[in-house]
């Protein structure tokens, strides 16, 4: 696959009864969420592409897994640390049939999906969200035929519960291989141009989520563009283009544009859909100060990757060439040194970082905990 399409391509208040909620730490009371329902590209797609179109290779998931878990990094991913953080399984993708259990949520992120159609995937949001509508409806019709003496089968055991689509948290990672695809296909001034209308029909996704009863948002934006490894490499930009931390500028002012508008977009589906509640997370910000520290907080340069070369020669993660009697494509001997696993995605290592970061709702608006993200913030 050509390298720079392989680097591109890959949240109210309802009821205070619908949430069963518990006093935490100083009383506050805490979300219980029965289930987690993802949307969003590879950054945190746990298998899809791999049942779908092409199985992810080792090393990756090297660190965690032990072998390849369908995730593009050498471990856990944001949507994994969220699982954890909220005590529930490990999201099955949507488009695996083996293994999965689906009582605790279910993963419609696929690599490479953007939220308009086109692009590098044919897994827009806009399909996410017809799975999931067609998910919700089968699987509460094949709930309710079972027999209340069949709620122990190993079957019923892994459908979802029909109550609590309502009472669950609905994540969303997606619009990065928006930028990505405009950045390889257009111009910076043609991207920005087009944020409204990639916003709108993201809109329209949140709307028919909402019309599917789901209450509860959390919404990432997108990440520094500039600065991966690959983006830097690749970038043919006019000389000066990078900033202090190397990375290419005009890309991540893309970026932040995105962000603004973004945040601008939730703020106004807050006062159309009454009984939502978003959380906006600034995963930009998050990992701009990773990149920014990186060598005090013990990483390598933040612009080096791990999987994968590009030493004059580019060869995939997972993939080996040699050239002139050298092996090129061999891991790093220690991934958790690196903020970047392949050049593109992050590692377990960073992801985990930013994690720890933006789960104890330093980085969000309003500025809640992913445990507290059933609440309005005067409900906090």
């Amino acid at each position: 696959m050509d390298p720079v399409k392989l680097l591109l391509g890959f949240l109210v208040l309802g009821s205070v009864g619908q949430l069963h909620m518990v006093n935490g730490h100083g009383g506050t009371r805490v979300c219980k969420f029965p289930a987690i329902y993802n949307f969003g590209d590879s950054n945190s797609d746990t298998g899809a592409i791999s049942a779908a179109l092409s199985e992810v290779q080792p090393p990756n998931g090297e660190s965690f897994f032990g072998s390849p878990s369908g995730r593009f990094c050498d471990g856990r991913l944001l949507v994994d640390f969220i699982a954890e953080k909220l005590k529930l399984p490990l999201l099955s993708p949507y488009l695996d049939s083996l293994g999965t259990n689906f009582r605790h949520g279910a993963n419609f992120a696929t690599g490479g999906s953007s939220i308009r159609p086109g692009g590098y995937s044919p897994f827009h949001l806009g399909i996410q969200i017809s799975q999931f509508v067609r998910f919700k409806s089968h699987s509460t019709a094949l709930y309710t035929q079972l027999t209340p003496n069949a709620t122990s089968s190993p079957f019923k055991s892994k459908l979802p519960r029909p109550k609590d689509f309502s009472k669950a948290l609905y994540t969303i990672d997606i619009g990065q291989n928006d930028l990505g695809y405009g950045f390889q296909h257009t111009t910076p001034e043609k991207v920005v141009a087009s944020i409204p209308d990639i916003l709108g029909q993201l809109s329209e996704a949140i709307h028919k989520l909402y019309e599917e009863r789901a209450r509860f948002f959390w919404v990432h934006n997108t990440g520094p563009i500039g600065c991966l490894p690959y983006t830097v490499i690749y970038d043919k930009s006019k000389p000066g283009s990078l900033d202090g931390n190397g990375c290419v500028k005009p890309q991540n002012a893309v970026a932040q544009e995105f962000n603004r508008q973004l945040k601008d977009k939730l703020l106004q589906l807050k006062k159309t859909l009454p009984l939502a509640v978003f959380t906006y997370v600034n995963v930009y910000s998050a990992k701009y100060e990773l990149i920014s520290y990186a060598k005090d907080l013990g990483f390598v340069d933040p612009l080096e990757f791990c999987c994968g070369s590009y030493y004059g020669y580019h060869i995939n993660c997972g993939k080996k060439a040699i050239v002139n009697g050298t092996v090129y494509g061999n891991p790093c001997k220690n991934p958790s040194k690196h903020i970047s696993w392949d050049g593109i995605h992050y590692s377990q290592a960073a992801n985990l970082w930013v994690a720890d970061h933006i789960l104890n709702g330093s980085f969000s608006e309003p500025p809640v905990s992913i445990g507290e993200a059933c609440h309005s913030l005067k409900n906090v």
